[in-house]
């Protein structure tokens, strides 16, 4: 589910730069999928290590 949220970020992210359509929001937005992905990345991590 969230490899499809950050998919789906990404294509608008590239389509706010094409069209110059609420770029600044879509930016803010990867970067929050992205901390997202990395924070369960992490923490998945860890929990299999105990």
């Amino acid at each position: 589910m969230i490899k499809t949220i950050i998919g789906l970020l990404i294509l608008f992210w590239v389509l706010g730069i094409v069209f110059h359509l609420l770029g600044g929001l879509i930016h803010i937005l990867l970067v929050i999928a992205v901390v997202m992905f990395l924070f369960k990345l992490i923490s998945g991590r860890n929990r299999h290590k105990g």
